[in-house]
């Protein structure tokens, strides 16, 4: 339940705290005092999104903060999942720079929006006026009777299964439109791999097919200049071998005389072995050396094969022509391959809509035995709200598979004798609309763990002993929920456990809000303010506390 409630800067609210008894809380003021702005700074705190043109003082951050204790509430998980710390004592936060930029936090951790929203949707329940309108509307109401037959597990469990279901449709559908356009491309994509293929890329080492084909190409003029070499190194009267060698024998006559000369002659030696070689090798090459015309043609040929595979598939060497061929082999391979895996995703399509039309038979049937009891026990609290011929009847058809199941409703009303029920936006008047609305509320309120509710006018449109009903009603509820209520009624009022005045002082510059809470005198004084106005008769006082009577807190005046 809500601990403490602390706004600054916001709106007509400089600063403002609030904290809540742990039953039921009524709020009062006169209109536009800023009881509706106190529930957007409620709002801002449970993730909803925020205008810096809110600020009090568009210097300074706005900062809304509330403290939850929730240690009766078995939330560690959600706190678990969001990767948050849990502790008994929650306190979220929002704050708004005068640059329009928001921040989030759950106990000090900053956290994303959805993440606050996460969490607070599990910490408070705002009823507003939408979402008395919203009482209209087919999907509104299905959840609200599955929340009322505690089906909202089922209906989950169910959930899950269809967007399985529809994920497994949506993969089919994209695998057949790819099976139809491989299926288009199949013909040219294995022509182009047959060529490819037949160049037989694998066996081919361009770089060593250049390489021969230079050389056969130019043989006469290497076997030549080979030749010339080999004459220079080695077959000439002034080859190099020679004059080497006559310079070693010259330096071993030397080397006697100096470890130096010595050196030298050894490494001149070493030398004399390498140019041996080298001339070994050029003589072997120049006589492997001979032209081939055939061969060379038969080599440019394959080189050309390569070169147009290349230039035709926008490689840049052999290794990238190989990567186009693998990828055509996986393209032509994969088309050829589809027809089993659209086979097996189809099986487990149907596999899949046959769990799910199971699983939504047995919601049904869950959600059809509650709406008797649903129908019943809500032509019942209406008829204790004044409405003594009411009649309420869920109109229930089957549709195809859908997110919340193959059921559509719709709960048809009518509030007279004899009259035909219709759909809610037909039947029903505003304040029709609002005992409707806090009847289900309170149906509700056995069947959910929300800690805090905040009611936003829902007793418009009532008066009298009416009024006195619900002001019980919500009694009753707040003994197992903490209630928070906006209302102009002095019933209402008088049926609070405590009672906060919101009113509006005017400064020299501009006006503020603010809040106080009334002792046992000034909640006479506000409660008949409201019966008779400004200046309210001694009759207006007397039922002041003729109303507080009824909760015991004042005794009537002799």
């Amino acid at each position: 339940m809500l601990v403490d409630l602390r706004i600054k800067n916001y709106a007509l609210i400089e600063q403002l705290e609030l904290r809540p008894s742990p039953l039921l809380n009524i709020i009062t003021g006169e209109t536009g005092a800023g009881k509706s702005i106190m529930l957007g700074a409620i709002g801002l705190l449970l993730g909803n999104r925020a205008d810096s043109r809110m600020l009090f003082d568009t210097e300074r951050k706005c900062v809304i903060e509330g403290q939850f204790d929730i240690a009766n509430y078995q939330l560690q998980d959600i706190f678990e999942a969001e990767d948050l710390d849990y502790d008994v004592q929650c306190i979220l936060r929002r704050e708004i720079s005068p640059n329009g930029k928001s921040r989030a936090f759950v106990n000090d951790t900053p956290v994303t929006l959805d993440a606050l929203r996460k969490i607070g949707a599990n910490l408070m329940d705002i009823h507003s006026q939408h979402d008395t309108l919203l009482l209209g509307d087919a999907v509104f109401q299905l959840n609200l009777l599955d929340l009322y037959a505690g089906l909202v597990p089922q209906r989950t469990h169910y959930s899950n299964a269809y967007r399985q279901y529809r994920k497994l449709e949506a993969d089919l559908q994209t695998l057949e439109s790819q099976a139809a356009q491989a299926s288009k491309e199949l013909d040219y994509n294995s022509f182009l791999l047959n060529e490819l293929e037949e160049a037989r890329l694998d066996t081919e080492d361009q770089d060593a097919l250049e390489q021969e084909v230079k050389q056969l190409e130019h043989a006469e003029e290497i076997k030549y200049k080979l030749s010339q070499a080999l004459h220079g190194l080695r077959d000439s009267e002034s080859c190099a071998t020679g004059t080497m060698k006559e310079a070693s024998v010259l330096l071993g006559q030397v080397a006697t005389y100096a470890d130096n000369f010595k050196e030298l002659r050894e490494r001149l030696e070493s030398c004399l072995i390498e140019l041996h070689d080298i001339a070994d090798e050029v003589e072997v090459a120049e006589r492997r050396t001979e032209g081939d015309p055939a061969r060379a043609e038969e080599l440019q040929d394959r080189l050309n094969v390569l070169y147009t595979l290349q230039r035709k598939h926008q490689a840049r060497d052999l290794p990238g022509l190989i990567t186009v061929r693998d990828e055509l082999r996986q393209k032509v391979s994969s088309v050829l391959g589809l027809d089993k895996e659209i086979a097996r995703l189809r099986k487990d399509s149907d596999a899949a809509l046959a769990a799910v039309t199971k699983q939504a038979a047995k919601l049904s049937e869950s959600r059809r035995k509650s709406f008797p009891t649903f129908e019943k026990q809500l032509g019942l609290l209406l008829a204790d709200l004044g409405m003594p011929h009411a009649r309420i009847v869920v109109q229930h058809s089957v549709g195809a598979p859908a997110t919340s199941g193959t059921d559509v409703v719709s709960i048809l009303f009518t509030a007279n004798k004899g009259a035909q029920p219709q759909t809610l936006s037909k039947a029903a008047s505003g304040g029709e609309f609002s005992r409707l609305m806090l009847c289900i509320k309170y149906m509700l309120a056995d069947k959910t763990a929300l800690p805090t509710i905040v009611f936003d006018e829902i007793d418009t449109g009532i008066s009298g002993e009416i009024a006195v009903k619900v002001g019980r009603m919500m009694q009753q509820m707040a003994q197992k929920h903490q209630l928070v209520a906006i209302s102009h009624l002095p019933q209402m009022a008088a049926a609070g456990d405590v009672h906060y005045f919101v009113y509006k002082e005017d400064r020299a510059d501009r006006t503020v809000s603010r809040i106080r809470e009334l002792n046992q005198d000034d909640r006479i004084k506000e409660i008949a303010h409201m019966i008779a106005g400004a200046k309210p008769s001694e009759n207006a006082f007397q039922s002041a506390r003729e109303l507080l009577a009824l909760r015991g807190e004042v005794a009537p005046a002799a």
